[in-house]
């Protein structure tokens, strides 16, 4: 009999901590177009496998009549799952429960599940919903321990935020900390300083959607890498990217058997590019005509819209590509663009994905704007991640590869690996037009006819030095090939690469220009 109470007091207790502050409270999030944290930890892993842990944490503060307060779980789930057989730690912040704030033991619970997922090397994913800082506790409960925590995680299990409400003030700084950040339509906020502050401090008046809401953090700022409609379609794309990586850095990426031929030529390619050197195409139709199924997984999609970055996978196995989008900005690089590459660089690097990219850049953005902004630092960023990159590096010049933006996309002279070009690429120190500029500037002022001078010259000049076979003859180019076999070239060369292994100078680390 006493065993009998003791479980019926467990399942008492579990069902109460399960409830949070109650239906009213969990009435009013689903209101706000939320589902409680409970619902989004159900909703994630495969069914029956979640274990909570310390499901019975509570605070220890009693100062602000917080002794009365003392909720079971203190405002967080955590605990470690499957996500499509695969294990995953997750902790989900509950805003029904004391406005899902940090305290200590809300943030011990979170490390503690970080330091796990450390040592059982599997991912780690937060799903933020929290009013920020328990002030009531002063300190001792600040989110420093979570940036530590995050701090010594990264690069070593991946780590994945997703902001399903508030998350302001100094919490906004954890999910910065990880490798990835999604957000939802309407209900996300991340910001440091709120509407308020802000109005107090300049004048400025701004809504909360309008300063920190999944549209200016996923075309602006760039914070935000994902934007879903709803909580569970954050969920499902949260899944949809663990697919693409390692449990950790010890471990190559998952390979999945999608059904598409290796050897699958696509003709449609042959015409994709347009004759006339200033004409655009969107750089997407390629990279679906040659990925398996045509799927790609984008990466900050909305941000420097000129570069695009994502996931997808050649005969199963998973890629990080980076391609310039020639709809945009003719795809020249500016700081933003720059960024946006570097970050993934290193991202692909630190979990072992095999780097593609598809190279048609014009250049480096011109513009007073650009220098003042820093575009020689910017840029440096970019040349750094590829060349520190120890991954499988393959490069494919499209149309055109011209001067320094040409070796931030990965030259061999950057450490790619496999250098692919199309025949009809232009690889170059610049344009034809400027080269005859400087290299004919005398004759073309004596020139009679100085349009047709210019065209003469300009002929020679591609005929001549910007040819992918000129490159090919300086082995910077490995294997010129047609555009109709891009895919089974790449397939073909990521198999060649399976088992790379590169040597890099002794040192404590690098001092990537930040």
């Amino acid at each position: 009999m006493g065993m009998e109470k003791e479980l019926e007091k467990l399942s008492r207790t579990e069902e109460e901590t399960r409830l949070g502050a109650g239906k009213k409270a969990i009435e009013r999030q689903h209101n706000q177009g939320k589902l409680t944290a409970r619902e989004r930890v159900d909703l994630f892993f495969d069914k029956g496998t979640f274990v909570e842990l310390n499901m019975f944490a509570q605070h220890q503060c009693h100062e602000f009549g917080m002794q009365e307060k003392r909720p079971l779980g203190d405002a967080v789930v955590t605990g470690y799952g499957k996500v499509h057989g695969r294990v995953v730690y997750l902790y989900a912040q509950d805003f029904t429960v004391l406005g899902g704030s940090v305290g200590a033991a809300h943030a011990e619970k979170i490390c503690n599940l970080m330091r796990m997922a450390r040592r059982a090397q599997a991912p780690i994913v937060g799903l933020i919903d929290s009013s920020g800082a328990r002030i009531q506790e002063g300190m001792i409960g600040t989110y420093s321990r979570l940036f530590s925590e995050n701090i010594l995680t990264s690069g070593v299990v991946p780590q994945i935020s997703a902001a399903m409400g508030y998350c302001a003030g100094g919490g906004a700084y954890s999910p910065a900390l990880t490798d990835f950040i999604f957000m939802v339509e309407g209900t996300s906020q991340m910001f440091i300083t709120g509407p308020g502050v802000i109005k107090a401090a300049t004048g400025e008046e701004i809504s909360m959607q309008d300063l920190g809401g999944a549209k200016p953090h996923s075309e602006l700022s760039g914070v935000c890498d994902m934007v879903a409609k709803n909580d569970e379609e954050c969920l499902t794309m949260i899944k949809a990217l663990l697919s693409f990586l390692p449990a950790s850095y010890c471990e190559k990426p998952p390979s999945v058997d999608t059904g598409d031929d290796p050897n699958r030529r696509d003709e449609t390619l042959v015409d994709i590019v347009p004759t006339d050197p200033k004409r655009p195409y969107d750089m997407y139709e390629v990279i679906s005509r040659i990925v398996d199924k045509g799927e790609f997984f984008d990466v900050k999609a909305n941000f420097a819209r000129n570069m695009i970055t994502g996931f997808a996978r050649l005969d199963g196995r998973a890629v990080g590509i980076v391609a310039n989008q020639p709809l945009v900005m003719a795809g020249s690089l500016d700081c933003d663009a720059s960024d946006k590459a570097a970050r993934f660089y290193r991202t692909c690097d630190c979990f072992n994905v095999p780097i593609v990219t598809f190279i048609d850049v014009p250049g480096y953005l011109p513009g007073v704007k650009q220098e003042h902004q820093g575009i020689i630092r910017h840029g440096a960023k970019m040349l750094y991640g590829f060349r520190e990159a120890t991954v499988p590096k393959i490069s494919c010049v499209i149309r055109k590869a011209y001067g320094g933006s040409y070796f931030a996309m990965g030259s061999k002279t950057m450490g790619a690996d496999i250098v692919l070009s199309w025949p009809s690429a232009e690889i170059a120190v610049m344009g034809a037009e400027g080269a005859v500029g400087v290299l004919y500037k005398k004759e073309l002022d004596q020139a009679e006819d100085k349009e047709q001078f210019r065209q003469q010259k300009m002929e020679e000049y591609c005929t001549t030095f910007s040819t992918p076979y000129f490159s090919a003859t300086k082995q910077v180019v490995d294997i010129i090939i047609r555009p109709q076999e891009t895919r089974p070239h790449l397939i073909k060369a990521l198999e060649l690469l399976e088992n790379k292994s590169e040597e890099i100078p002794a040192r404590k680390h690098g001092n990537i220009p930040l």
